[in-house]
């Protein structure tokens, strides 16, 4: 097959990282997807043997590769574990994207990534319309996680517990501080990323609030969009390059010190996958990109150098337990500064069992794969009431609305916050 050979030849430029796995299985043991399936085609070593078979056009079926891949949850537990230091993420984010381009994206995904995603403004407006309606189709749980369940179950919806849009998106709430404020500390840009800037606007609001407390200038270009990583784990690299082409073109007008998120997917996905996946760099655009990585930060970092911690709650009162987002502590080793921030709220610190382990949320694999999302996603509910906690923190928007639904699913009212709300929270009591 013509076709075939071809997209061999495509996936060859892999070769050099696929070499490099000696099949050793430690993947195996660190997989959420394999701890409920069992299944050795889930784990990264079995996806890269696919790979490795469709460069050698052993495999005449692209689209079950393309399957199986899309059957991961690009936690990086396997990159972060590997003995022989195979980036398994970037790895199958390029061959997502090979195959992909091979097999053409679908009319759905083309209108989503191409006409939506890649055009903010647009993507704005129409979530804006969806907030007007959501309440006819949804319904309040009336928990502390603040979710919603739909109106009627269908195969999309099962008995999830969603968190429904904010009523006014955080760019539109007009709190964003004034650029070259009159604070003198060194200057912060924002990105806001999409399921803070429209599900949890709060959490800007008191990043902000955080920032210019200790004196930072904090500057929130209008007109931010999405970083990338929806495309990119569809395997549109277009929209993915587009993304990335017109935040740089945003942030050229602002010579910050930092750039801040307090998003762990957006950082992961500026810090690593901006500069290691943006598939045409001239010399320029290589220097700029890796610029952008060198400044980007998780918010706990920049207020980990600044913070000093509270009285602690006492035993029993005021406990939290954090659950450590995937891209944040497999791809960034950015662990102890959350917790610190925590800490520094004068909160009582509670480890859960298993707090680096992945909740199961992967973006796109939770509306894909629901049931295996939920049963991975139960296994983080049964460690955080074991905790024994009123409240779980977490630094990741996507990881705070999969443990929402996995706890309202239990009828448990513990309190989903990030650990930026309680630092928050912790100085408007000591002004």
């Amino acid at each position: 097959m013509g076709g075939m050979k071809e997209l061999a030849e495509r996936v060859k430029e892999l070769e050099d990282q696929l070499v490099t796995c000696i099949r050793c299985g430690t993947c195996q043991a660190v997989c959420p997807l394999y701890g409920v399936t069992r299944k050795e085609a889930d784990v990264a070593r079995g996806k890269l043997a696919l790979i490795d078979g469709l460069m050698r056009d052993i495999f005449a079926d692209a689209q079950g590769v393309e399957e199986r891949l899309n059957r991961c949850l690009l936690c990086g537990s396997c990159a972060a574990n590997c003995p022989s230091g195979v980036n398994v993420v970037e790895i199958f984010a390029k061959a997502r994207s090979v195959l992909a381009e091979y097999r053409g994206l679908s009319a759905a995904e083309k209108f989503l990534f191409r006409r939506l995603l890649a055009n903010p403004l647009v993507f704005d407006r129409l979530f804006e319309w969806i907030e007007k309606f959501q309440g006819i189709l949804t319904k309040s749980d009336k928990n502390r996680q603040n979710t919603s369940c739909p109106r009627l179950v269908s195969s999309l919806t099962w008995n999830r517990h969603i968190k429904p849009l904010a009523p006014v998106p955080f760019h539109k709430r007009g709190l964003s501080p004034d650029p070259g404020s009159r604070n003198t500390g060194p200057s912060v840009l924002f990105f806001t990323g999409c399921l803070i800037d429209k599900v949890y606007p709060e959490i800007a609001v008191d990043t902000i609030n955080a920032l210019t407390y200790h004196n930072f200038n904090v500057i929130v270009p209008e007109g931010q969009g999405c970083c990338g990583i929806p495309a990119l784990a569809a395997g549109d690299g277009k929209t993915f390059n587009r993304l990335v082409e017109y935040h740089l073109d945003l942030f050229r007008h602002w010579n910050a010190d930092f750039i801040v998120t307090s998003c762990a997917t957006c950082t992961s996905t500026i810090k690593k996958l901006w500069p290691a996946l943006y598939d045409k760099p001239g010399m320029s655009m290589t220097t700029r990109l890796l610029e952008i990585s060198e400044k980007t930060m998780d918010i706990s970092q920049v207020l980990d150098r600044v913070v000093t911690p509270r009285d602690q709650g006492h035993p029993g009162t005021d406990r939290v337990t954090y659950h450590d987002p995937c891209h944040l502590a497999k791809s960034l080793k950015v662990t102890e500064e959350p917790r610190n921030l925590i800490r520094a709220s004068g909160k009582t610190l509670a480890e859960m069992e298993g707090s680096d382990r992945c909740c199961g949320m992967g973006g796109s694999f939770n509306l894909k794969y629901y049931d295996l999302s939920t049963d991975i996603g139960q296994v983080k509910a049964d460690n955080i009431l074991a905790a024994g906690c009123g409240t779980v923190a977490s630094s990741c928007p996507a990881c705070m609305m999969q443990i929402s639904d996995m706890l309202a699913k239990k009828g448990k009212n513990i309190y989903v916050r990030h650990p930026v709300q309680l630092y928050a929270e912790s100085i408007k009591k000591n002004i």
